[in-house]
């Protein structure tokens, strides 16, 4: 009985509270954010995060929450730095959008006029691109095509570029959009042709310096460096484990952008400014237009609320429609960290929020939660319905997981004696890799462009071997190799669809 009513009394006051909250939200920012954001960290299990709002050109909230690097005890500041990751773009496309205004460049020009060399597997499509081709994702590659050859790497933008040019895109020219970070880095080679000045110190000159932003930093290499910055974490089977920091700078107008959450703060203001810092206008207002025109449509959306829109993308960022109101949007994700910048520009409200671990939807999840606030909608509680997936998704993957480690665990053996699959083994597009034997019938994977990385093969029985990559932002996975008439013709391998979709088929030499 005294467990019934308990049950009743607990009804009544998530009740009234929601009744509540759907009456009056304004007060969830004031006065309920920290209590939301102390509780998600902890359920998320984030090191340290960086918070912004801005609202009516005016700070709302600007806090920094934790710590740099787990089991260490420096706490996170406002000037403490995060890999912010794909929000690098905005900055990418504001730039050319800038050197459009001062007549520098059209968007509409050919690639070709500014990189000669610049080429497509479909010939046509390298003739016919334009800039706004390369900053709005509609060349007609799949989403992630090709990264896991130019993420982390030891590649150069010239060399990324020469390799863009040789894979064959799954769509035809302008007719799909697929999210394409070698574009990107692409678009920001044009940027020295045309100023002579490389893409990081046009930036530093042009937008981190006069907007303030004294703190950050274009190129990952340099992050490292930095005496105040947090470092990046992942989930290792389970465990929350810091690691190193990517080296992307090969992709650097893609996603290679560091910045504390004051700095990001003066980013945002000044776009929902009209890109003004007081009475200086620093970025101009036509190429801040450019950016949010919508060049391509993306897919549906669905939200929590029952609503389905259609979100587009413009030059550096998604967009779409929320309840009646025009959302400009990204996401950034790199190694070890996540991010998210929201603009409502019709609203005047912004909303940052930095993490430093790739395993949350928390930087997602809040910034709904603070947008509903602010359009005085019933409460969601988008945190605890992300968490809720993300477990279960994780559960299911720790299953597979598992039934995969039992299976070594049973020591099976490969069909062919260890040696014959080791040598070396190539792929077009990627290029060299070498496969060596490690202890017992184990096997380890080098590869030419990735040398920081190797990878663990432990055989499955049959030609199939379960591969765990050192870099445990690049998954875990079988890899089956390739044997007619008891010789290995090649292996597939997989990356996690983080870094790319599709697998490698590499071939024996």
């Amino acid at each position: 009985m005294k467990k019934i009513l308990l049950v009743v009394i607990t009804l009544l006051t998530c009740i009234t509270l929601t009744d509540a909250q759907q009456v009056d939200r304004s007060k969830f920012v004031k006065d309920s954010l920290d209590y939301y954001i102390n509780r998600a960290l902890t359920n998320w299990r984030i090191p340290g995060a960086a918070v912004c709002i801005v609202k009516d050109n005016k700070i709302v909230l600007m806090k920094a929450y934790g710590i740099k690097e787990l089991g260490q005890p420096d706490k996170v500041d406002i000037n403490t730095l995060f890999m912010i990751g794909s929000n690098t773009k905005a900055f990418t496309a504001t730039a050319l959008a800038m050197l459009q205004n001062d007549n520098k460049l059209s968007l509409d020009d050919k690639v070709t006029k500014y990189l000669p060399k610049f080429k497509l597997e479909n010939k046509m499509a390298g003739e016919q691109a334009i800039i706004r081709d390369l900053l709005c994702h509609r060349l007609g590659f799949q989403t992630f095509q090709g990264d896991f050859t130019f993420y982390n790497t030891n590649l150069t933008r010239e060399d990324v570029i020469k390799k863009l040019g040789e894979i064959k895109a799954a769509y035809p020219f302008r007719t799909k959009w697929g999210y394409t970070n070698a574009a990107f880095l692409t678009a920001g080679q044009i940027i020295p042709v045309v100023t002579g000045k490389p893409w990081e110190v046009y930036l530093k000159e042009n937008i981190f310096a006069p907007l303030g932003m004294t703190n950050t930093l274009a190129l990952s290499a340099d992050m490292p460096k930095s005496l105040n910055r947090t470092v990046p974490h992942t989930l290792i089977d389970g465990r929350l484990s810091p690691i190193p920091y990517c080296q992307i700078d090969g992709l650097a107008p893609a996603g290679g952008i560091s910045s504390s959450i004051s700095d990001m703060s003066k980013w945002v203001l000044a776009l929902l400014n009209d890109g003004k810092v007081g009475a200086r206008q620093v970025i101009p207002l036509p190429a801040i237009k450019a950016t949010r025109e919508a060049q391509d449509i993306v897919g549906p959306t669905h939200h929590l609320n029952g609503e389905t829109d259609y979100e587009l993308y413009g030059l550096g960022w998604f967009i779409q429609d929320y309840t009646g109101h025009h959302l400009v949007m990204h996401d950034g994700g790199v190694n070890g960290y996540l991010s998210s910048v929201t603009l409502v520009p019709q609203e005047h409200l912004g909303i940052i929020i930095l993490t430093n671990t790739d395993q949350n939807d928390f930087f997602e999840a809040l910034r709904w939660d603070i947008m509903d606030a602010y359009f005085k909608m019933p409460n969601r509680n988008y945190n605890d319905v992300y968490l809720e997936k993300f477990k279960a998704q994780a559960s299911v993957d720790e299953a597979a997981d598992k039934k995969l480690k039992d299976s070594v665990a049973l020591n099976p053996l490969p069909a062919l004696p260890i040696t014959k699959y080791t040598g070396k083994y190539i792929n077009d597009l990627y290029g060299k890799m070498e496969v060596t034997q490690g202890l017992n019938n184990d096997l380890e994977i080098r590869f030419e462009h990735h040398t920081r990385m190797y990878v663990h093969l432990q055989p499955l029985g049959g030609n199939r071997f379960y591969a765990t990559f050192s870099d445990p932002t690049m998954g875990k996975a079988i890899f089956p190799f390739n044997v007619q008439n008891g010789d290995v013709k090649g292996v597939t391998v997989k990356v996690a669809d983080f870094v790319e979709r599709d697998p490698y088929e590499f071939r024996k030499e």
